[in-house]
């Protein structure tokens, strides 16, 4: 086989159409063997002939598209250095584009002897046992299809695992059912735009490794959050058999999703692997350059620093670690064309030695770097180290998942004391954590659930986890859901409590969508999936976490249709910009105004009234100072919006004629109800609102017939007019002026 010198870069496995070149990085290497295996498995070592700047590299003129292959790295085996070269150990490619086959869990894939105290290395040989990389061909034909690049403020994101979504649906073939090419099956397609989504979050899509402690319980990684190649589409996901195929659906999913005007968004798994700590297998990192891929301990460097609860944490201070994850970004952006990243736990990205820090040399990069600067980019802002919890505080390119939103939306629900000051901030886009650094409302991203937790239906259905199904005696998961039975844990039968239960996922599914800020939508919520109280289901690749498409709650899934639609329909509710007059409390502001239920002004005591769980809150459809895209003013229909969270009726005074003579309900969550029955309310009327509930009233501006312009101030803001027939207001700006 003919041998050339090759390139240093790009790292991994670049085929040019006639032949392969190989690099990898690996500081500590005294020598590197790329590893070549035909269909039969067997294996051909070639040392790589070159080393550049750490990276050793070869070009190979007969390798092309298809070939399987892998590394094996020769040097110090010093634990207590943090050095774990071991050559009798296959290592996967850290840059592979494809990898094919899944691990066979066997005491060769661990790198020390068992029964000793883990310092001297095991000689068995991996490659059996362990999946190998595959060199893809690049081509694929786009044809037109380009970035959407939709404003953030107008997205709404819907969060779902590529296998569960689709694995039950009965008119998917079941050959496809639970891979990409399913999430573009025609029936899906047609589900995702009855719904109205614009964005589908997929939860890990990387090449990940189902643990070996999951495996002897007979339990699977079923949400993926444990990455191995970050290059490479998850093979469990394909529908097609040939080696790196994988990699050839996932970009016509993405090309068929675009064509629906629907973005994709990964979530990205960058801050540890599946190599865990000392005592976890050797795949790819740790056999390759252990101490410049991983934390170590610097008392002990046997040991991995922690922050995620995995066992490691990427070493993001290195500068070999960084490029790795910037090349993968790019990667996806710019070759799978995807539109935006979900970062996990990304507070352990931002820490330089211990700390977390927002200027860290991460977020740098991705400031700097033109093609992911110019995507979506969401944080997960917190991590499992002290001082991890950082809503609020990512830099200003950044928007988060706002765990205060979700936090404060349940506990308002629940009927908690002293949230209702919190609810007034977190409704209009929580601007005490973002405007400080000069982000939009669209900073927040807002949920109530998500894949870590109960789902919306369980939130209702259940005071405590019931996570027995993982094997960990119910300790695992979160202890404080801020969830509420409704009266009885579980299963019932009882009308009232089912009606209850009902209204309060109607409750939060409203007050979602019409919030400033980005709504994120758990895929199933709008279906009343159940995860039968299991607020962890991680390793639950079953029915537990799948889709039951057999038993759709079709009112809710209506209400959900009708709701997004209502949100996309009103640009009142995706402003771009914060609502003005701050501090809201007690403040007389022509675009947000809040009243107590007797149709007053919020005062400084009202806020403070702890007790209280109802507030009106008016919108004004004139007062939107955003442009839209091509400069032109954006007007809409000005909202009386009743939240009720009390368990009672409230009955409700509208506020004076200055903020609408009629009203007209569009919107109740005590009978899901969008119609228009034609009832109107004047000012100062009462309407009773029901227990838990929500009612959206819309401000009734009466037809002009016939108007005659006698004279125009200069600055077209007095306009003097005669009118024939029923009266209304003039708006100043207004584009379209009626002439006779």
């Amino acid at each position: 086989m003919e041998i050339c010198p090759g390139k240093p870069y790009p790292l991994g496995a670049s085929y040019d159409g006639y032949g392969t070149n190989f690099s990898i990085f690996s500081e500590i290497a005294e020598q590197v063997d790329l590893c070549l295996f035909d269909d039969s498995g067997r294996e051909t070592r070639i040392a790589l002939p070159e080393v550049t700047a750490y990276c050793w590299h070869a070009y190979l003129p007969e390798i092309s598209p298809g070939q399987r292959y892998g590394f094996r790295v020769h040097g110090p085996w010093e634990p207590s250095a943090g050095n774990r070269c071991n050559p009798a150990k296959l290592l996967l490619d850290p840059y592979a584009r494809a990898i094919e086959g899944n691990i066979r869990w066997n005491q060769a894939l661990f790198p020390y002897r068992m029964g000793g105290a883990g310092d001297e290395p095991d000689r068995a040989d991996s490659a059996p046992f362990v999946p190998k990389s595959v060199v893809i061909s690049p081509h694929f034909d786009w044809g037109d299809d380009h970035h959407l690049h939709r404003p953030f403020n107008e997205t709404i994101i819907y969060e779902v695992n590529v296998k569960g979504f689709t694995h039950t649906h009965p008119d998917i073939p079941k050959a496809i059912r639970g891979t990409y090419k399913a999430i573009v099956h025609p029936v899906i397609l047609e589900y995702l735009k009855e719904l109205g989504i614009t964005a589908i979050e997929l939860m890990p899509v990387h090449q990940f490794v189902h643990d070996h402690n999951l495996i002897r319980k007979g339990l699977r990684n079923y949400w993926g959050y444990n990455s191995i190649g970050y290059f490479s589409p998850h093979n469990g996901y394909s529908s097609m058999g040939s080696a790196g195929q994988q990699v050839r659906e996932f970009k016509n999913m993405v090309k068929i999703l675009h064509d629906e005007h629907i973005e994709v968004i990964l979530d990205v798994v960058y801050n540890h692997t599946a190599e865990g700590n000392h005592l976890g297998p050797m795949l790819c990192f740790k056999g390759i350059d252990n101490a410049s891929y991983y934390r170590l301990e610097e008392s002990d460097k046997r040991y991995y620093t922690d922050f995620t609860g995995t066992g490691n944490s990427f070493n993001v201070g290195h500068p070999h670690v960084l490029q790795l994850i910037m090349d993968s970004l790019r990667y996806w952006v710019v070759d799978m064309h995807v539109d935006g990243f979900r970062f996990d736990l990304a507070s352990t990205l931002a820490r330089q030695l211990h700390a977390v820090d927002r200027l860290s040399a991460f977020f740098d990069l991705i400031q700097q770097d033109p093609v992911v600067s110019r995507v979506k980019l969401i944080a997960e802002p917190w991590d499992v180290g002290i001082g991890g919890y950082q809503v609020g505080n990512f830099p200003p390119l950044w928007s988060e998942w706002n765990g205060k939103y979700r936090d404060c939306i349940r506990d308002f629900w629940r009927g908690q004391d002293q949230t209702l000051s919190e609810f007034a901030s977190r409704f209009t886009g929580s601007s005490d954590l973002y405007e400080n650094t000069r982000r939009r409302p669209f900073a927040s991203i807002n949920f109530i659930t998500a894949h870590d937790g109960f789902t919306l239906h369980d939130l209702v259905s259940f005071n405590d986890k019931h996570n027995e199904a993982n094997k960990e005696g119910n300790r695992d998961g979160e202890s404080f859901n801020r969830s509420w039975n409704c009266g009885f844990e579980g299963p019932t039968d009882d009308h009232d409590i089912l009606d209850l239960r009902a209204r309060q996922k109607r409750n939060f599914l409203a007050t979602l969508m019409l919030s400033q800020g980005v709504p994120m939508l758990l895929g199933g919520d709008e279906m009343g999936r159940t995860q039968k109280g299991n607020n962890n289901a991680y390793c639950q690749d079953n029915e537990m976490s799948w889709y039951d498409w057999s038993s759709i709650e079709r009112e809710l899934f209506r209400f959900s249709t009708r709701l997004i639609r209502f949100r996309k329909d009103h640009p009142i509710f995706t402003r771009r910009r914060w609502f003005q007059g701050r501090p809201i409390h007690g403040s007389t502001v022509d675009d947000i105004s809040w009243f107590t239920p007797d149709g007053q002004e919020m005062s400084e005591e009202n806020w403070g009234q702890g007790f209280a769980k109802s507030i009106g809150i008016f919108l004004n459809g004139d007062g939107i100072p955003s442009p839209d895209k091509y400069g032109n003013r954006v007007f809409d229909e000005s909202f009386y919006l009743l939240f009720n969270a009390h368990h009672e009726p409230i009955i409700f005074t509208l506020p004076s004629k200055k903020w609408g003579r009629l009203w007209v309900k569009v919107l109740d969550t005590g009978d899901g109800s969008f119609s228009n029955d034609g009832q109107t309310y004047s000012s100062a009327e009462e309407i009773e609102v029901g227990q838990r509930s929500l009612v959206v009233l819309k401000r009734v501006v009466p037809p002009i017939t016939r108007r005659t312009i006698i004279s125009v101030s200069a600055d077209n803001d007095q306009v003097q007019e005669k009118y024939s027939g029923r009266q209304g207001g003039f708006r100043p700006g207004c584009e379209a002026l009626p002439f006779s």
